[in-house]
């Protein structure tokens, strides 16, 4: 699997749910990508703990990079603070990134998960 379809990105409203996406991604040994319904938007969110696996440097600068590249918005923050300027935080294990719409959320997702599946990417 290289990248999921917008169409294919698990989406979940309650912990209950989140569990048993991740669940499921952790039986299939794939990472999590995935997005919540939050209060104030949507949330996409991945995760590779369950794989014991984490992005390398290289990628994870890529990601942020690319994240960055996508938001329609300027940022008018610390070009220092990481978590600031791509809209949410991303991190070697893990990361929550920040959309306003589900469309749009699920097209981040869609991104997110080209660098979180790719084996190469990971340390």
């Amino acid at each position: 699997m290289d990248q999921l379809a917008p169409s294919n990105v698990p989406t979940y409203e309650t912990a209950a749910e989140g569990r048993a996406v991740w669940q499921r991604c952790a039986d299939r040994g794939l990472p999590v990508v995935a997005v919540r319904d939050g209060e104030r938007g949507y949330v996409v969110r991945y995760d590779l703990q369950h794989l014991d696996s984490e992005l390398s440097e290289r990628a994870l600068r890529d990601l942020r990079e690319h994240v960055r590249s996508l938001r329609s918005y300027p940022t008018r923050v610390d070009p220092v603070s990481e978590t600031e300027s791509v809209g949410g935080e991303t991190g070697h294990v893990a990361g929550e990134l920040h959309a306003g719409t589900e469309r749009d959320a699920r097209q981040l997702a869609s991104h997110v998960s080209a660098f979180v599946f790719d084996d190469d990417n990971r340390a």
